[in-house]
Parts: C-alpha cells; sequence; structure tokens
C-alpha cells in the first residue's frame, strides 16, 4: 500500500530525524530560524523523499545498505555540493552501498532522494536497456540528457506535489502503481550514462579522509582542536586535510568544529526545561568553559543569544 506525507519543522534535530534515508547529521552554518519541509511517499519497494530548507547547512550522511539511492538538486538556481562537486539541476549521484558522505547548502535550498532495493533497480534496468544497473563501489555524478533530466525531474516533482496535495489520491493502488513505473523508467533512463566528477582516485582519497575527520570529530573531548595532532592521528598532512575541508565544507577544519560544538549546545537548549537548566549548565557540558565568549559565538552563529533559544516554544512538527 502507498503511504505518503508532508511535514513543516522549525527544529533541524526534529528534521534530521525524519530523514529515514539513513543516519544524518546537520550543522546548520548560518544564523536566522531553521525552517524546512519534508515530502515523502512509499509506493512499494520505491522510496521518494523531497526536502526544503531556508538557512545554509552541511549534512553528513550515513545511507543505508539496503536500498540504491540517487539524490539531485530539485529546484534551478539552488545548488547542491556533493563531496565537494557542486552539482547543478538535472545532475545527479548514484550513491555507493552504505554511502558515508557530505552535503552542502550554501543559502536556501532544495534536494530530492529516489531509493529503491537494489535488485529491483537490477531487474528493472535489465529489463529496459538490457544492462544492470548496480550502486558503483563509489558514488558517482552523474549528468544525463536533459530531456531524460527533465523527465525524472518532473516526475518526481508531480509525485511530491501530489503527496502534499492529494494524499489520497496517492492511496489508490493503480495511481500508486502507475507512478512507481513512470518514476522508475525516468530514472533508469538517467542512469545509464557514465561518471562526469573527474579525477575517481583523487575522489575516493578525499572522501575517505573526510568521514576519518567525522570520525575523528564524534571520539573528541577536547574543547580545543589541536589540528597537528588530529592529522598525525589520521596520518594526514595538515595541509591536505584544510584543502578537504574547504573543499567539502566551504570552511576550515577548526571552523567546522566550532559549529559543530554551539549546533550540539543549540540542540540541548531547545529541549532543556528553562525552569530546571541554565545557559551555563549547557555551555560547560559543551565545554565552552568562558560563557561571555560562549555566547559572542552563538549569537553570531545563530542571530540570537543562548538564552533566548532556552526560552523559546517548543514547537513540533506539523
Amino acid at each position: 500500500m502507498a503511504e505518503s506525507g508532508t511535514f513543516t519543522f522549525a527544529s533541524p534535530d526534529d528534521y534530521r530525524a525524519a530523514i529515514s534515508a539513513g543516519t544524518v547529521n546537520l550543522i546548520v552554518t548560518g544564523g536566522g530560524s531553521f525552517n524546512a519541509r519534508l515530502t515523502w511517499l512509499n509506493l512499494g519497494h520505491l522510496h521518494v523523499f523531497r526536502g526544503r530548507e531556508n538557512l545554509p547547512r552541511v549534512g553528513f550522511f550515513s545511507l543505508s545498505p539496503a536500498q540504491t539511492f540517487v539524490s539531485f538538486p530539485t529546484k534551478a538556481g539552488a545548488p547542491l555540493t556533493y563531496g565537494g562537486i557542486g552539482l547543478h539541476f538535472g545532475d545527479l549521484v548514484l550513491h555507493s552501498r552504505g554511502e558515508r558522505m557530505h552535503q552542502r547548502i550554501d543559502g536556501e535550498g532544495q534536494w530530492g532522494f529516489i531509493s529503491l532495493p537494489p535488485e529491483q533497480l537490477a531487474a528493472c534496468s535489465k529489463a529496459l536497456t538490457g544492462y544492470n544497473i548496480a550502486s558503483p563501489p563509489e558514488g558517482q555524478v552523474l549528468q544525463p540528457l536533459r530531456s531524460a533530466a527533465r523527465r525524472l525531474l518532473g516526475h518526481h516533482s508531480k509525485i511530491c506535489r501530489l503527496a502534499e496535495t492529494k494524499h489520497q489520491l496517492i492511496a489508490n493502488p493503480e495511481v500508486a502503481r502507475a507512478l512507481e513505473q513512470e518514476l522508475i523508467h525516468a530514472l533508469v533512463n538517467c542512469l545509464t550514462v557514465g561518471d562526469a566528477g573527474g579525477n575517481l582516485k583523487k575522489r575516493r582519497h578525499h572522501t575517505d579522509i573526510m568521514v576519518r575527520f567525522e570520525d575523528a570529530l564524534a571520539a573528541h573531548g577536547d574543547p580545543q582542536l589541536n589540528l597537528p595532532q588530529l592529522c598525525s592521528a589520521m596520518g594526514v598532512p595538515e595541509r591536505t586535510l584544510r584543502a578537504c575541508c574547504t573543499e567539502f565544507l566551504g570552511m576550515s577544519p577548526t571552523r567546522y568544529h566550532l559549529l559543530r560544538r554551539l549546533n550540539m549546545a543549540r540542540s540541548a537548549l531547545r529541549r532543556a526545561d528553562p525552569e530546571t537548566t541554565s545557559v551555563a549548565e549547557i555551555a560547560r557540558n559543551h565545554h565552552f568553559l568562558e560563557l561571555g565568549r560562549f555566547a559572542v559565538a552563538y549569537r553570531t552563529v545563530f542571530g540570537e543569544m543562548p538564552s533566548s533559544t532556552l526560552r523559546s516554544p517548543r514547537i513540533k512538527a506539523d
């Protein structure tokens, strides 16, 4: 049975938790009130997502290995960066199984996912093209013919619009089946082109460095980032890590480390009870030992004082 829904979010934590593609960590990098909308559909074993966000952010995704994923920007003029590669409207990424990757939005952004079981993709592609299409060992950036990309993105947009405005129509089995077949056919036609992402060996090396960097940060408990020590432990020259962070994250390693900690503190402030918890307590829990400097850094990034976040009403997804 087909299922669908659409939700709006005022919290990055609630939004990332609703993205069921795998494990997602979002680091908001710009100020303002966060607003996002997530639309999703399950058409049999075919899953469709569309995300709309209003603030710049970096997302670190660990995709489920049970599905084959394809991601893409869904709006012209709202580019997406995947693994340091700028994607334009009409570009697609065919992800590897269980891929861990960075996706960056530098302003307002719209993006989509389509996923299906690997065996279904293989069977459908064999029937339609004579070839088995499978998840590659490394993520691939694809630039299909404009007509093929336009057809796929048009079907994706139509399906998401139905989920937002006429979800009862999708519950009709015949309609759901027709939508599923249309989307799969359009998707397969876009996946027959080769990788357009440049030097694969270099990309693989840089992606491996950035995944190890994320793992090192997750295990790092100190408030200050000792970059030479971290690079030594990773076995990566500092110059190389800095170049990879600029390429993937749009910022330096130390800046990303600070924003990561500030986002964690903001999440804690949003969850806390202002009657029993203080800003100072949360700052200390996240290794910000100088409350004044924490407040200044927090306001610079998020556009409000931490005390305002703590006192703000708890808004649930709609």
